[in-house]
């Protein structure tokens, strides 16, 4: 066994297996309880040549001096300020040499087996750029998770779903969705990313802060020219909601700003023009539906992302990271309206809904 760059190479009178180096940046504000329980099992992962980061993002708890003490084997990237999702893992990835990144939260717990399914398929094609496993909810470990389940997809409008998740419906793992195979997104919350390829489309838009900045990867991963896969034979357990929880002002602006603004950056120009005014009165819908049920803050996060995005329009374009290329093919893209197959036809799975998948 000999070191060669960053793989490590086995050599026998056989074959040569090159072991490509894999970084799990588990990007930390304020998580020192997470660190505790779900660290233990990122460690017992069973690939060999792998680095385990932990990027610290200006927490104010003591979780720097709770690594230094406990996990004096995982690596720590310090930074002063909470810098957000994105500009936290430009940060980090910046400083970091590799082959492979993994984009993992804190909140995550593992499998012993979980990196080798996903390097072995992005090995055998290097057009994969992006790849998540098959994500579980770890309170309900036979139900798939929020974030991601098994392989996110986007809809004629941009509203993401994903095989196992619509809207807030979860589905049972029930086998019905083994198969590796190509989607629009993978989740943030465990990511595997190809490093060039992270580079060569500008990593993640730091304009977004936090919420869908995957998306917007993604999307533009694949307009250039790469592919997006999920390995479901790789297994992850997610308790979610580890940073802003669900229900938080903050978290409903981002999420409602944000997926306008990934629509205006990566739609052409003639399907923009004629989406975002349909995407406009479906949240004003999503609104006023919020306000007579009650939730008054809602109303109020959705009323403030749509000036969010005027005030991107006019002013903050420039500060957005705009795709390299538009050629590129489009996979786990839904031409109908998922919004429609739900709320209005009642399907509450995705084999429903996307019936040859």
């Amino acid at each position: 066994m000999k070191l060669q760059g960053n793989h490590i190479e086995k050599t026998d009178r056989t074959a040569t297996i090159a072991a490509p180096l894999v970084s799990i940046v588990i990007l930390n504000w304020n998580g020192k309880e997470h660190l505790r329980n779900f660290l233990p099992s990122v460690l017992a992962s069973t690939y060999t040549n792998k680095r385990i980061i932990v990027a610290d993002n200006g927490s104010t708890d003591d979780s720097v001096a709770f690594l230094q003490q406990y996990f004096p084997q995982v690596e720590i990237l310090v930074s002063a300020v909470n810098e957000g999702f994105a500009k936290g893992y430009n940060t980090a990835l910046g400083q970091v040499k590799s082959d492979y990144y993994v984009l993992l939260n804190n909140d995550v717990a593992v499998t012993v087996g979980w990196i080798e399914p996903i390097i072995e398929l992005m090995e055998a094609d290097s057009a994969i750029a992006v790849c998540q496993p098959k994500l579980l909810d770890f309170n309900n470990k036979q139900q798939f998770e929020y974030a991601g389940a098994c392989g996110g997809w986007l809809d004629a409008l941009g509203y993401p779903f994903a095989r196992g998740r619509v809207f807030e419906q979860l589905e049972l793992d029930r086998g019905q969705y083994e198969t590796a195979q190509a989607c629009f997104w993978a989740s943030g919350a465990a990511m595997f990313v190809r490093a060039a390829a992270f580079k060569a489309v500008g990593g993640l838009d730091e304009y977004f802060f936090a919420h869908q900045e995957e998306i917007d990867f993604c999307w533009r991963i694949q307009l250039a020219g790469y592919k997006v896969y999920v390995e479901p034979s790789s297994v992850v357990y997610h308790l979610g909601g580890g940073t802003l929880s669900k229900g938080n002002r903050l978290k409903n602006y981002l999420n409602f700003r944000n997926n306008l603004v990934m629509l205006a950056k990566n739609l052409p120009i003639g399907k923009a023009i004629v989406i975002l005014p349909i995407r406009f009165g479906l949240d004003a819908i999503a609104a006023w539906r919020a306000i007579l049920g009650g939730d008054r803050m809602l109303f109020i996060s959705i009323a403030q992302a749509h000036f969010g995005f005027f005030k991107w329009v006019i002013a903050d374009r420039k500060k957005s990271v705009f795709p390299i290329s538009t050629k590129g093919k489009l996979q786990g893209k839904y031409g109908g309206s998922v919004v429609w197959q739900h709320f209005i036809k009642k399907k509450n799975s995705f084999s429903q809904i996307v019936t040859n998948k």
